[in-house]
């Protein structure tokens, strides 16, 4: 993607905290024909040992993706976080335009699809626990035939993420509009309030530190 220096992090707290925080990611392939197909599923990001990343998902067998990972397992995974209008009103004078704050993750990953039934079933509980860890307990009371049904139902995959970037566009570049923007994303909108957090969090408030 697009990414100028100033929007770039390299901080991979910042990549599993985005990831995790807005988990609904674009699993991005090309069909038969090569055209891209994507599909929008929950992910679970998870960093390895070795400092890498791998996310764990699943979709329904009758989905033609899981046959497209299967021929060629190499894709894209995009996260894309809260995203904001950026009024020209922040700026202390009138030589400005309007542009758009957001926040995204992309992903170069290898798909590996997941064909055990013990590792299915592992594999399901943990994007349980990420979104309701009180299913679980419903999960494990289910007859056999009907959790063996289920898993025969989909599709799972462990994507191992071969590179990533991570692109938080906040206006870093013109702090004579931070104090304003983090001013009017603080009282704003939910997707406004988490870019002001995030302001908080790369320290471009413009505020003096304390």
């Amino acid at each position: 993607m697009y990414l100028p220096r100033q929007f770039e992090s390299n901080d991979a707290a910042h990549a599993l905290a985005l990831m995790r925080a807005c988990p609904l990611a674009s699993l991005i392939s090309t069909d038969d024909e090569g055209f891209p197909f994507v599909t929008p599923l929950p992910l679970h990001a998870r960093q390895e040992r070795d400092g890498g990343f791998a996310l764990l998902g699943h979709c329904a067998r009758a989905n033609p993706h899981g046959g497209y990972l299967r021929a060629r397992p190499h894709a894209l995974v995009t996260f894309q976080g809260p995203g904001a209008y950026l009024s020209p009103s922040v700026y202390p004078d009138l030589a400005r335009v309007p542009s758009w704050n957001y926040l995204t993750v992309q992903c170069r990953v290898l798909a590996i699809l997941v064909e055990d039934e013990q590792e299915k079933d592992a594999l399901l509980k943990v994007q349980i626990a990420d979104h309701e860890p009180a299913y679980a307990q419903q999960w494990r009371e289910q007859s056999e035939k009907f959790t063996r049904g289920m898993l025969a139902g989909i599709t799972a995959f462990r994507l191992q993420v071969l590179g990533w970037q991570c692109k938080l566009k906040l206006n870093q570049h013109r702090p004579e509009s931070h104090a304003a923007l983090h001013a009017h994303y603080r009282a704003g909108t939910p997707e406004e309030q988490a870019l002001a957090d995030w302001m908080e969090r790369l320290g471009i408030t413009g505020q003096p530190a304390q």
